[in-house]
This record gives structure tokens, sequence and C-alpha cells, in this order.
């Protein structure tokens, strides 16, 4: 979709909050340090925002979407501090040997954005922290996908030195205004 408006597509765990493993309890959400202040930045040159989070706990009997949920509601608590606002939470709740709709690396979610809101993808970003996330946005057609060292990042960094699509790598999403703001001018 041209002329859609440019999005920042969000892993969650690891990316923008610290991995805690299958998280969820809200009280234990801790945001990656400038998470904050990083996103608010892409806020303000009109990048619309979205959450795309494997949430394979679900599946498993961890824990129930309820959960997850009010995780998600800290998550957004967390960053209206900083006066950022996602325009929608999309996950996946299947485990990796389901049959899946959404589940990362399929593009669904980012394809279902881009349906819901006019988003173009060819101007988007998707960020995260596992290969899973960046095969996402390459499925997506994606601007760039983005591998922050954070969460798993260093384990999964080797395993993309054969980049099969737009592949940029930093150490935390507080370095990703740097990158994407530099790209569109």
């Amino acid at each position: 979709m041209p002329n859609g408006k440019p999005a920042i597509f969000l892993d969650r765990d690891g990316t923008l909050i610290i991995e805690a493993g299958y998280l969820h309890e809200p009280e234990k959400v801790k945001l990656i340090p400038g998470a904050g202040e990083a996103i608010r930045r892409l806020a303000e040159k009109d990048f619309e925002l979205f959450i795309a989070t494997n949430q394979a706990g679900i599946g498993r009997g961890y824990y129930t979407e309820e959960q997850m949920h009010a995780v998600n509601d800290r998550v957004a608590a967390e960053f209206a501090k900083f006066d950022v606002a996602f325009r929608k939470i999309y996950y996946a709740p299947e485990t990796p040997d389901q049959p899946i709709r959404n589940r990362k690396p399929s593009p669904q979610m980012l394809l279902d954005a881009r349906d819901e809101f006019g988003i173009d993808l060819a101007a988007s970003y998707m960020v995260g922290d596992k290969v899973s996330d960046i095969e996402c946005g390459w499925n997506a057609v994606v601007k760039c996908s983005v591998l922050v060292r954070t969460g798993y990042g260093r384990e999964h960094e080797q395993q993309l030195a054969q980049a099969a699509g737009p592949l940029a790598v930093i150490d935390s999403v507080a370095d990703l205004p740097n990158l994407a703001l530099g790209q569109a001018e």
C-alpha cells in the first residue's frame, strides 16, 4: 500500500521489555533501558507503532490469554509514561508445532496491520531479538528488519550472518531512532 503510513513493528519480550521467560506477571514488566524515550522519538516522527509478539506460553498452558493481556496492559501503561501509544498489540498464542496463522516468521500480523491501518510495509521496520522476528519482516517485505542484541539477540545474531533480506543489527531498541530516522531522511 504505497502512500500508506510507515510503521515500526516491535517484538515485546527481549526487545521492548527485559526478557523474563514466559512472562505472565504484570509487576515483572521492566522496559529495556532507553526504550521509552526511543519509541517516543519515533512516534514524534509519525511512525505508527505496533507490537507483534509470539506468546507460545498460552498454547503450552503456562499462562492464560487474560494474563498475557494484563502484561500487555502494563507494557502499554509503562510506555504511556513517555507519551507513547501503540496502535494495536498483535499476538500469536500458538506453539511452534501447532498449525499457525500469525506466529512469526509468518508475516500475517504485519499484513493485518497493513490492511487495518493503511500501513506501507515497504517503508516500515520489524524489530526483534530472534531470527523469527527478522524473517517475519522479510516475509512481509518491510524496508528493513532490525535485530536488537538484547534478549536473545546476541545468540541469534550469528544465525543471520548470511542475511536473506535487508538487515540492520543494533545494540538495543534505544538505538532504533538513529537507524530509522537516519534512513528516512
